[in-house]
């Protein structure tokens, strides 16, 4: 199959669902490239949390604080609007274990894994407490992601009733996971570091879906009503590798819309391990 029938047939497959999608893909091997749609603006969800570990590399290398720090776990943060406190509820977040242990204390380590992989908000919001979200973003431009904007933590609703979200595009997130994979993030051991986490993702429903159990995937989702995202590399057993980026939003049919991204991924397997044969 040549590459521009599997993106004809990835334009189909997503065509065949109410919403907007977007794709990037890079074979890192190759350097063949798909891109659908990759300058357009989704709500980032989720996936504003790679940006924001890697801000925390990024902090922890320059020796601001260290992986191992602690910090005591709290549920009141200050919106971006105006300061004033507000604080998550455990039955809207995807981690509720680190509810039950608020005063007690956390590595940081811990947190940013637990807002990797679990997608916990609470980690989130204490991390980007640290770190600055516009410290975030700042490193997003010196990496060339010139469109990710995080500009708050979740659940910050006078925020969101502004208008105040986070932005991303498939293209950028393709470039930080591009980064990321070849080692040019911090320093190779800090993006190692990141990839170790992110490997243990709890929430497989699109990119590794329908891939065999040896391909390992590296890579951060993001979900809120009607949007549905995965974010990542994906690791053949050969040692070749890929980044992959899948965004929807104005979705109708959520599952319907998951099973579809699931098979484009399949689809883009399938076209990188055959085509050698």
């Amino acid at each position: 199959m040549t590459l521009n029938k599997l993106q004809d047939n990835i334009k189909s497959k997503l065509a065949e669902q109410p919403g907007d999608f977007a794709v990037a893909f890079k074979d890192l091997s190759t350097g063949e490239t798909i891109l659908i749609n990759e300058q357009q603006y989704f709500h980032a969800a989720s996936t504003m949390k790679t940006p924001v570990m890697i801000e925390v590399y990024k902090q922890a290398a320059a020796g601001a604080f260290s992986l191992n720090d602690s910090f005591v776990l709290k549920n009141e943060f200050k919106s971006i609007v105006d300061s004033s406190v507000f604080s998550l509820k455990a039955s809207d977040d995807s981690e509720k274990e680190l509810y039950q242990h608020l005063g007690e204390k956390r590595s940081l380590y811990n947190l940013v894994y637990e807002m990797i992989i679990r997608s916990s908000n609470l980690a989130t919001n204490m991390v980007i407490e640290l770190v600055n979200a516009r410290q975030v973003t700042q490193t997003m431009r010196q990496l060339g992601a010139s469109h990710i904007q995080v500009l708050r933590g979740v659940e910050d609703s006078k925020a969101f009733d502004k208008g105040f979200n986070n932005v991303t595009t498939a293209g950028d997130l393709q470039v930080i996971f591009e980064k990321m994979a070849t080692g040019e993030i911090v320093d190779s051991a800090s993006s190692q570091a990141m990839i170790n986490i992110l490997l243990n993702q709890q929430f497989n429903e699109i990119i590794p879906a329908r891939l065999p159990s040896t391909v390992k995937v590296a890579h951060k989702t993001g979900n809120i009503m009607h949007v549905q995202h995965d974010s990542g590399i994906v690791f053949l057993p050969d040692g070749r590798k890929y980044v992959l980026v899948l965004l929807s939003k104005n979705l109708q049919k959520e599952d319907q819309a998951i099973k579809a991204m699931a098979e484009v991924s399949e689809m883009i397997y399938k076209y990188v391990s055959n085509r050698d044969k």
